[in-house]
């Protein structure tokens, strides 16, 4: 039965990507982030449904008119020059196998990156695709909340199978960053249902975190707060929910959980954070004798006795110092560049819509630079859409500025026609 449903879902995105090819750029979001023939139980499970998707949007990209250019944004451009330059760096790796498998992963990943650039030419377009990413991650988000508050918070929550963050602490990350993503679907929601629906399923989200039992996402969580309450116009109603929500959740949380959050101050004591310690110094000393490319993808079997456990680590250790920078430029460059805007738009009537979206990707970005510090997800397609999405917004804000400027030029020109017409009409009479 699964395997019928998922076969009608993708025939139906398969039908939806031949009419309207932008509307191909949101299945693949769906099929990227929820994965749902992954929960099938037959031969759909196997099957490369993904791959499938992908060539059909790929043919109707290229026969639609309905495109714009690649955006001119240097964000594009330097990721652009990173996905270069992990080829030399990959033709430097000692482990050369494993290294090139990994660079076609990442290839495969990054492609389809280029039909968000040229389809998603309107803000109406954009405001589906983000709904899209933060629905896919929230219904799992919220199956798994649902299981975490039935339990107890006895057992631990994963994220969809066959996916980068299937890993409970990376899913605890991929939820905290999507609870943004959906405050921007509700935003601009009339159904009353489906917006009180959002809004519930946010406590709920925030228990299937929780229920990770990832110190990690615990910082992200606490960060993502503050963010959310300083973002909100109802801070007085916000404080209160909160500090009732963490009075009941902190007796239904288990003992061991406990325990575990406790390491954060004696990680020295902890065996699993000393040895992501000892991974980072060994990948600074590698990077320190290889500044310019590293130890190559999945590098660490080589230098190290684990994974890196932190992106920052990842991206530096691996690629090395230039790789590093262009990596990070592009990330803090959007924290920036979303907060310029902010301030901008704030000042001009009828941009609240840019206001929100900024804050909203913005603490999403941050929620990532937070809870990656230590996991390792440099190569997340979320982050790259994010940084891609921010660059949308600054395209579709600017022309909306652009615009505006022009209306209120033209307006003093108009008003002064209007009233020499009036006076000689007066003096004619």
């Amino acid at each position: 039965m699964r395997d019928i449903v998922v076969l009608i879902f993708l025939a139906a995105c398969i039908i939806a990507a031949i009419k309207k090819p932008w509307w191909g750029v949101l299945s693949l979001a769906v099929f990227s982030y929820l994965n749902p023939h992954a929960y099938a139980w037959g031969f759909v499970r196997s099957l490369p449904v993904y791959y499938v998707l992908f060539l059909v949007v790929t043919a109707s990209t290229f026969a639609t008119k309905d495109k714009q250019p690649i955006p001119r944004d240097w964000r594009i451009a330097s990721f652009i020059a990173l996905w270069i330059y992990f080829i030399f760096t990959t033709t430097q790796a000692p482990l050369q196998e494993i290294a090139w498998a990994k660079f076609l992963f990442i290839c495969k990943i990054f492609i389809p990156f280029y039909f968000t650039w040229v389809l998603i030419n309107t803000r109406e377009k954009l405001y589906y695709l983000i709904s899209t990413i933060g629905a896919s991650i929230g219904i799992v988000a919220v199956k798994g909340g649902i299981f975490a508050i039935v339990t107890a918070f006895g057992h631990r929550v994963y994220g969809p199978p066959n996916t980068q963050f299937e890993d409970n602490n990376l899913f605890a990350v991929a939820m905290l960053m999507a609870i943004p993503l959906l405050l921007v679907w509700e935003k601009e929601l009339t159904k009353k249902w489906l917006k009180t629906g959002i809004t519930l399923s946010i406590p709920v989200i925030y228990a299937a975190s929780l229920s990770s039992w990832s110190r990690g996402a615990l910082l992200t969580m606490i960060a993502l707060t503050f963010m959310l309450i300083s973002n909100s116009r109802r801070k007085h109603l916000m404080i209160p929910i909160i500090i009732a929500g963490v009075f009941v959740m902190i007796p239904a949380m288990p003992e061991e959980w406990f325990g575990r959050m406790h390491t954060l101050e004696t990680y020295e004591e902890d065996a699993s954070a000393m040895s992501r310690i000892e991974a980072w110094t060994d990948g600074w000393n590698y990077v320190l004798s290889h500044p310019f490319t590293g130890a190559g993808f999945d590098g660490w079997i080589h230098v190290t006795m684990r994974d890196w456990h932190s992106s920052y680590i990842e991206m530096l250790a691996e690629h090395g110092f230039i790789a590093f920078g262009l990596w990070l430029s592009m990330i803090i460059g959007s924290v920036v560049n979303l907060t310029r805007l902010k301030r901008k738009a704030k000042q001009i009537n009828g941009m609240e819509w840019v206001v929100h979206y900024s804050s909203m990707i913005r603490a999403s970005i941050i929620c990532y630079m937070i809870g990656t510090a230590f996991l390792g997800l440099s190569y997340w397609d979320l982050i790259y859409h994010l940084i891609f999405i921010s660059v949308l917004i600054k395209q579709f804000s600017m022309q909306e500025f652009s615009e505006k400027e022009r209306l209120s030029s033209e307006k003093p020109t108009t008003n002064r026609k209007q009233a020499i017409n009036s006076n000689l009409n007066s003096a004619i009479r």
